[in-house]
């Protein structure tokens, strides 16, 4: 798991240089970009309180004040500095964290538009192992109020934030009509389960066939399933009813194989369709357990250490 989860950082930043090869060499050399110097940890702190002191301190040695960085800094290693950041020393729920960090580069227009840059790759990529819509809710949330983005500047940020506060963990997912193969067009609420999957997906994606077929041979899922206690609707938010028609053989049978009548989730964008295939574990009343996700194995560690499970 964790060398997939840096072989797609690695993707990940490589898209952050645009994917652009190595120019020749030069006659007069540039000097080497500056990278990002992580803090040193005093010793007088005790070991259970590092992550802590990192959590509020990891930024110390930038100087959000200094502009003249953003020419200089290697990019990269920002972005590398980020997603550890996040991944060690921020818990998925922290927002305060990400709203001190946004505020400290709130000192000029080029140093929030580059940290927003920043976040964007680690926090909103559907590509990132860091992806986290809670967390890049408190940056959008800088954006909209930022004194250095004019009105149009800030409606992508205002659409961005309005579709990262929708179906958050432990509110109640937006609700939808799903149409059958037999015509029969039913609410998503209508579904009665201890737990339901929703799999938003696509017949011609080969992601969508990887998750599928780790669903399908999850002996913990398929258990839940057996016994009635999880739900999977399988859900088709496109068009092309023809494909979707060839494609229900290779649904499961037990799952409901449906599709958006009309397209009305997509439309309405009543759920982030920017990347598919999407997970969505709902509990009972319909709260969201796990969003936009594509890791059946977080499913399962979801529903395992879920305290009202009987």
């Amino acid at each position: 798991m964790k060398r997939i989860l840096w072989i797609a950082l690695a993707a990940l930043l490589v898209a952050a240089c645009g994917g652009k090869k190595s120019r020749p060499a030069q006659s007069s050399a540039r000097p080497a970009p500056r990278t990002f110097r992580a803090v040193t940890v005093p010793s007088t702190v005790p070991p259970e309180e590092r992550r802590a002191y990192l959590r509020d301190h990891y930024w110390d040695n930038f100087d959000f004040r200094d502009t003249t960085l953003l020419a200089e800094v290697d990019t990269v290693a920002m972005v590398r500095a980020l997603f550890a950041y996040v991944a060690n020393f921020v818990a998925p729920d922290d927002r305060a964290a990400i709203d001190t960090l946004m505020r400290r580069a709130s000192a000029s227009k080029p140093m929030t538009e580059y940290f927003a840059m920043l976040a964007e790759r680690v926090l909103h990529d559907p590509n990132s192992p860091a992806r986290n819509d809670e967390l890049y809710i408190p940056v959008l949330e800088a954006l909209v109020s930022s004194p250095w983005l004019d009105r149009w500047e800030r409606i992508a940020p205002q659409h961005d934030l309005r579709m990262a506060s929708q179906n958050r963990i432990g509110r109640p997912a937006n609700d939808f009509r799903y149409t059958t193969a037999d015509g029969a067009t039913r609410r998503m609420y209508d579904i009665r389960a201890e737990y339901l999957l929703l799999f938003i997906n696509n017949p011609g994606c080969n992601m969508c066939k990887t998750v599928r077929e780790a669903i399908s041979a999850s002996p913990m899922l398929n258990e839940l399933i057996e016994r009635g206690k999880l739900k999977v609707l399988a859900l088709f938010p496109d068009e092309d009813l023809t494909e979707w028609q060839e494609y229900r053989p290779q649904i499961p049978a037990r799952w409901i194989n449906a599709y958006d009548k009309g397209c009305v989730v997509r439309d309405r964008e009543l759920y982030d369709l920017k990347a598919i295939p999407a997970l969505y574990l709902l509990d009972r009343d319909k709260r969201v357990m796990v969003k936009d996700a594509v890791d059946v194995g977080l499913i399962e560690w979801a529903i395992d250490h879920d305290d009202r499970k009987n």
